[in-house]
């Protein structure tokens, strides 16, 4: 184990017991190349009405990394409960999985099918070897994840109150990626992508929308990943 991955590990054992123009604003509202655009009724804004906790935060994912952009979530709750004497009750956090990080928010079938872990080179969070795995996803000591970290994943952070939010552009690469390697139409390909999404993401316009969201409703930005 390296240096810097012990340093990490370690801080996160402490804390467990994130004026355009108008043609630039246009271009980032179309789903793809091709221009494909989306009814604002596609998207659930409601989530930033749920931002209600003593400590709000935001932590804005855009790399694979190992999952660790969705762990440093975990660890930043498990640290204010040990530290400064928080409740589960007193926080609104939310994850943003934009870019590459889009990845995290889709279910281990997609990674199978699709080769995600090979293409994108990722390393278990704990070995830092290759894996095909979804590590957001992994938990328990079957997938490599003692505790305290079982808790961090994806799952169960979305099933204590954590809000995870998706980027939809980023989700047309993938929605591409499919097209490509199973020679069907965008709109076809765009079902199965969404279809592979795990239960309870919220697909949100942009990364960048929903970071900006997230701070007006008085999350404070952490740049996660």
């Amino acid at each position: 184990m390296d240096a810097s991955r012990r340093e990490f590990l370690g801080r996160m054992t402490a804390g467990a017991t994130a004026y355009s123009t108008v043609p630039f604003a246009l271009a980032l509202t179309s789903s793809s190349a091709e221009g494909r655009s989306h009814p604002a009724g596609e998207f659930d804004l409601s989530w930033a009405n749920r931002i209600t906790g003593k400590h709000k935060a935001v932590f804005d994912c855009a790399e694979i990394e190992s999952g660790y952009g969705v762990w440093r979530a975990f660890a930043y709750a498990g640290q204010y409960q040990q530290f400064m004497g928080a409740a589960s009750m007193d926080f609104s956090t939310v994850v943003i999985l934009r870019h590459h990080a889009v990845a995290l928010a889709m279910d281990q079938a997609f990674w199978d099918k699709y080769q995600i872990g090979k293409d994108h080179a990722v390393t278990h969070p704990m070995t830092l070897q290759p894996t095909d795995r979804n590590p957001a996803l992994l938990s328990g000591d079957a997938d490599g994840v003692p505790a305290p970290f079982d808790q961090a994943a994806l799952q169960k952070q979305m099933e204590r109150g954590v809000t995870f939010l998706a980027c939809n552009l980023a989700l047309d690469d993938c929605v591409q990626m499919v097209a490509g390697k199973d020679n069907i139409s965008p709109e076809d390909a765009r079902k199965i992508a969404l279809a592979h999404m795990v239960p309870g993401v919220i697909l949100q316009p942009s990364g960048v929308f929903a970071a900006v969201r997230a701070q007006e409703a008085g999350c404070a930005y952490v740049k996660s990943s």
